[in-house]
């Protein structure tokens, strides 16, 4: 007996199936998402919890370091805290997701559990507890309470957004990312300087208490049909087999894992290169910084529209192409001052809107041609495997950097990233002509 085929996607001759005729019932569009409320619920719950984690993420070691006294090897391991969690129970948080009848539970407990360590914080220095081993637990369990959340937040999108709307609401969530990385540290600067950096993470705890409450809300029911289990690992076998035979889902995995294994390494280097060999004024770099945030609000807008017309599969095709040009623009960049700084808010801008646009589709066909018993756990395989590469990158980047000097790795970060277009253009994903239409 040959297994049921566990995805949506290609056909065995390589070309995609032809859209299907819609029933009348699907014939009504939905109305716009900014209409929907539960979309508007799940957004702001979304927004205002990324937008807590990332003050915290300046708050915390600022708590360390100022009131604590840490160490260079305790602010190691507080560091490392935060993504320990994801390679310890990244693949298994998919597998429980997948067990669910009903996500938004787990999700709501998470963001309460997140929410009572980060109030220990505050509390714990009134109390005179508070200690880098404190800090180091706190970080854990909210990066564990992380995990399984965004595990659990993946598939329940699907009980919350018509299917032809999905693309649109996940280009806005990676927005509301985007914009969070790079004004939550400058919000976490203002609140360090009127609160102090402990009660600064007071501020994640009302964030993840708001979020919790605003999902609460959300009525919308979820009807999900899990697949019977077989066991927690061959559960986590069973998706990282999908992810890795299935040709759309093995493209994604390599074109993500390429594509962060070499924008790390890039990133190791960057801060140095900017100062040291472009003299670029410290001031401005954050400034750049924020430009790319700028960037992936526009390319949330752009994906959303093009996205109707022509497919997702056509906008990662071609985003894919642009990913390395920001790089090979840096690594070849001279001239006077002004020059350098015009090009590099440009070309910031556009990659800052690349990186949505990629982020967004990838996510997208991965929640379109995955069926729904195995979406937490692609989505898992996914995510742990492209965030994992992420320190091998920056080390390597670095390593590389004592022998070859800075503009060398610049470049051949590059010629890296460029590679991902190989996982790309020849999977099944260049013969899709545009999106999808199921029963």
């Amino acid at each position: 007996m040959t297994d049921p085929t566990p995805v949506r996607t290609s056909s065995q001759d390589g070309t995609e199936p032809p859209p299907r005729r819609t029933s009348s019932r699907d014939e009504t569009e939905p109305p716009p998402l900014r209409k929907q409320r539960d979309y508007r619920l799940l957004w702001t719950a979304r927004t205002i919890s990324v937008t807590g984690s990332e003050v915290s993420k300046l708050a915390v070691p600022l708590t360390a370091v100022t009131l604590l006294s840490a160490s260079p090897a305790q602010m190691g391991l507080l560091t490392a805290a935060t993504s320990v969690p994801a390679l310890l129970f990244g693949l298994q948080s998919g597998a429980l997701a997948d067990r669910l009848t009903r996500h938004r539970p787990l999700m709501i407990a998470c963001e309460l559990v997140s929410c009572a360590a980060a109030a220990t914080v505050p509390l714990a220095l009134l109390a005179g507890l508070l200690s880098v081993p404190w800090l180091i637990v706190v970080a854990l369990v909210i990066g564990s309470a992380g995990v399984l959340f965004r595990a659990a937040n993946f598939p329940h999108i699907a009980a919350i957004i018509p299917e032809e709307q999905r693309t649109q609401a996940i280009a806005s969530f990676n927005a509301s990312y985007s914009v969070a990385s790079v004004s939550g540290p400058s919000l976490a600067g203002l609140l360090v300087q009127l609160l102090t950096a402990p009660f600064a993470v007071l501020a994640e705890a009302v964030s993840f208490l708001g979020s919790a409450l605003l999902l609460r809300a959300i009525r919308a029911p979820e009807r999900h049909q899990p697949a019977p289990s077989r066991g927690m690992w061959r559960d986590v076998v069973e998706g990282l087999r999908v992810s890795v035979t299935t040709p759309v889902l093995r493209a994604l995995l390599g074109a993500g894992v390429t594509i962060n294994f070499f924008a790390m390494a890039y990133t190791a280097v960057y801060m140095l290169y900017m100062v040291n060999t472009l003299g670029i004024p410290k001031g401005l770099i954050g400034l750049l910084i924020t430009l790319s945030g700028v960037g992936g609000l526009l390319g949330a807008w752009i994906t959303a529209r093009l996205s109707r017309r022509y497919g997702e599969s056509r906008i990662l095709l071609w985003s894919v192409l642009c990913f390395p040009l920001e790089i090979l623009a840096v690594g070849l960049l001279d001239g006077p001052l002004w020059w350098k700084l015009g090009l590099l808010a440009v070309t910031g801008t556009i990659t800052g809107g690349i990186v949505v646009a990629f982020a967004t589709c990838m996510s997208a066909i991965i929640l379109r041609d995955t069926t729904p018993e195995l979406r937490g756990r692609v989505n898992a395989t996914t995510t742990f495997a492209v965030q994992g590469v992420l320190a091998l990158g920056g080390l390597t980047g670095g390593v590389m950097a004592e022998f070859l000097g800075l503009r060398p790795v610049i470049l051949i970060c590059a010629a890296g990233i460029a590679l991902s277009s190989i996982w790309i253009w020849t999977s099944p994903l260049r013969s899709h002509d545009g999106p999808t239409t199921t029963t």
